[in-house]
């Protein structure tokens, strides 16, 4: 089977590089919006037996264009499925300093690396993550129709969810990365990572899309996107003058 993992619109959170993964959240940006817009057309004549959102409520704007053209109503026809929301910032939530960034990402791709007994600062370990996501991602393919192994192949599941979550899940899922690849590589909003296999025979990462659905116009260079992108920038905004240490990725 197929999962396509959807990150969601920019938010003003994004746009301002805050840690912001409490609930609800924050709405979409014009450009959030914008992008969201585009998805129905960048998944056109693809497949779709299910659609979902996490319960914060950028999800559930960001997959409403795709939903109505679908002939979908999110939370009815789009289920809001717990589990989904992005990793918990513990006590930096609402940070943006560039300190912060780094010790929340650090963790998160730690988690992604195997390093599941590491916890984000004041908030739960990989472990907790993991299980939630798991059960989350399980749900999803139940609700297709789909046995857990996925016997139809062209079966897909829509997951609307999070940069950071999408990342550290992918990392630690896909059999034919290394860990490091969601680290190394950015993850903007709206960006779409494509699995294919199930949790019984292995996932494969089938595509990984570096820009937003809508392509580089859609995008914004300028907004202090942290969770979407490579660790190295974050590394480098943190500490200007440091080597990255890569100890937790290999």
């Amino acid at each position: 089977m197929r999962l396509l993992l959807i990150r969601h619109g920019q938010t003003p959170s994004n746009v301002d590089g805050l840690l912001d993964t409490s609930r609800p959240g924050a709405p979409l940006t014009g450009l959030g919006e914008q992008q969201a817009a585009a998805i129905p057309e960048a998944l056109a004549g693809q497949r779709i037996d299910h659609l979902v959102v996490s319960p914060l409520l950028r999800t559930h704007l960001t997959a409403a264009p795709l939903a109505a053209d679908r002939g979908l109503e999110v939370g009815t026809d789009v289920p809001v499925v717990e589990g989904l929301e992005e990793i918990g910032a513990g006590s930096l939530e609402m940070r943006n300093d560039p300190e912060a960034h780094r010790a929340y990402l650090e963790a998160a791709f730690a988690w992604g690396a195997g390093d599941r007994d590491m916890s984000m600062p004041g908030g739960d370990d990989g472990h907790a993550f993991f299980d939630r996501f798991d059960r989350a991602v399980r749900e999803a393919i139940a609700g297709a129709g789909a046995g857990a192994a996925g016997a139809d192949p062209d079966t897909t599941v829509a997951i609307v969810s999070h940069g950071a979550a999408i990342r550290v899940w992918v990392a630690a899922w896909a059999d034919n990365i290394h860990p490091s690849f969601t680290a190394e590589n950015d993850l903007p909003n709206t960006g779409i990572v494509t699995l294919e296999g199930s949790f019984e025979s292995g996932w494969t990462l089938a595509d990984w899309l570096g820009t937003p659905v809508g392509g580089a116009a859609l995008d914004d260079p300028a907004a202090d996107d942290f969770s979407g992108e490579t660790l190295d920038e974050v590394e480098s905004d943190a500490h200007p003058d440091a080597a990255v240490d890569r100890r937790t990725l290999d």
